[in-house]
């Protein structure tokens, strides 16, 4: 019998507003909680849970991360949450549980979730407390998603005739079912846009802490033991009881949202690469989110770190491939999962990166990147010559190409 249930908060938040930063954040300022944490993402590869990894150096004695990818855990993954949760509890050694659910999730399936009995009869709330519903909105996106969104059959994603839904549906959820409500990027707008956001908000949701943030940074106990969430007040929540009749339809069928993963074991050519990022004409559905690594044929050493939301572009330097440290330097609990991926005759280097959109052909976006590879004949021609292929990416690092 567990004696202390392991208390939760579940961070959720809109494709791109920011909840790995947020988390990133919290692992870095734990205050001596030894924490844990699931990261959910609906794609093949789980993104989010690999950009932990590489920006936040675990102590594996303090801080534990599980991943669930290919799925969403208030559905599909509903038992496998079940499972993990019960063995994180059941080790005893963690103070706290955070869980990072995936951009398309809404909070109140996830908090229903606790209430799921598996077929022996237990549930989350047996051997865990829901303590915090977090919700991350963008402050730079969310009216302009809010107000401007296309309309399901705009882009010919519904389900029905009578579905009249769009993806502001999705954020009024996550909205609505939230105990603290961060804004993102407050940094990126005016007072007069932050406060007008605050008060539409503030509409949505009164009895939500509403707090700006600038990369992540929030205070601890803002956001952990609060004790801010209550099952009876959530029970009073329009569309819970839809929820416990079992009658809620996956995200990726309810608002017609799809992710297919991009990979390749060769180097992109970075002039053709960057022009078909800053391409005018696209037109291959809505691309509402992509992220991820890829790899640059003008500096075959460094990891790219991609990550775009909407019409916002980022990239930058995650650090080297492995393939360019020699082995001996390589950290003993990292050598199984760089071997895992590793393939001649490049090691490491590769191009992975997740996208997910709406009515998105994936056939012809990866048709569209394999053109943004460097063909046979400019693969053979080597690094020396790959690094003098123009290059209009700014530089990511002082030295990079010293």
């Amino acid at each position: 019998m567990i004696e202390k249930r392991l208390p939760v908060t579940v961070l959720s938040g809109f494709l791109g507003a920011g909840k790995t930063t947020l988390l990133n954040h919290i692992l870095a300022n734990r205050e001596g909680l030894k924490i844990a944490v699931i990261v959910n993402d609906m794609s093949e590869i789980n993104i989010d849970a690999a950009l932990v990894k590489n920006e936040v150096t675990l102590n594996r004695a303090e801080v534990k991360m599980v991943e669930m990818s290919n799925g969403c855990i208030c559905c599909t993954l509903r038992e496998d949450l079940l499972v993990e949760v019960g063995q994180l509890a059941k080790e005893g050694r963690f103070d706290y549980l955070l869980i990072e659910s995936t951009g398309i999730a809404e909070p109140m399936p996830i908090a229903e979730t606790f209430t799921f009995k598996d077929e022996n009869d237990v549930s989350l709330s047996d051997i865990s407390v829901l303590d915090t519903l977090v919700t991350v909105v963008d402050a730079v996106n969310f009216m302009h998603d809010y107000l401007e969104a296309q309309s399901l059959k705009d882009i010919h994603a519904e389900l029905g005739e009578e579905d009249e839904r769009n993806i502001a549906d999705l954020l009024v959820e996550q909205v609505e079912f939230s105990n603290v409500i961060l804004i993102s990027k407050a940094d990126l707008v005016c007072s007069d846009e932050l406060a007008n956001l605050t008060a539409i908000l503030k509409s949505l949701n009164r009895e939500a802490e509403i707090i700006p943030m600038v990369m992540g940074q929030v205070p601890l106990q803002k956001i952990i033991n609060t004790g801010r969430f209550n099952f009876e007040q959530a029970e009073q929540a329009p569309g819970w009881l839809q929820e416990m009749r079992g009658s809620h339809t996956p995200e990726t069928e309810e608002y017609g949202i799809a992710s297919f993963v991009y990979a390749a074991r060769k180097p992109f050519h970075p002039e053709r690469f960057y022009d078909y990022l800053h391409r005018d004409d696209w037109n291959n559905g809505t691309l509402l989110r992509s992220k991820g690594f890829f790899w640059l044929a003008s500096r075959p050493e460094w990891v790219g770190n991609w990550s775009q939301a909407g019409g916002t572009m980022q990239h930058g330097c995650a650090g080297r491939w492995w393939a360019s440290v020699p082995e001996a330097e390589w950290p003993e609990e990292f050598v199984d999962d760089i071997q895992a991926n590793w393939q001649s005759p490049f090691g490491d280097c590769r191009q992975e990166l997740v996208f997910i959109g709406q009515n998105i052909d994936a056939d012809q976006a990866r048709n569209e990147l394999d053109q943004c590879l460097l063909s046979e004949a400019e693969l053979s021609a080597g690094e020396d010559i790959w690094k003098t292929y123009r290059d209009n990416f700014p530089a990511w690092l002082a030295d990079e190409h010293a």
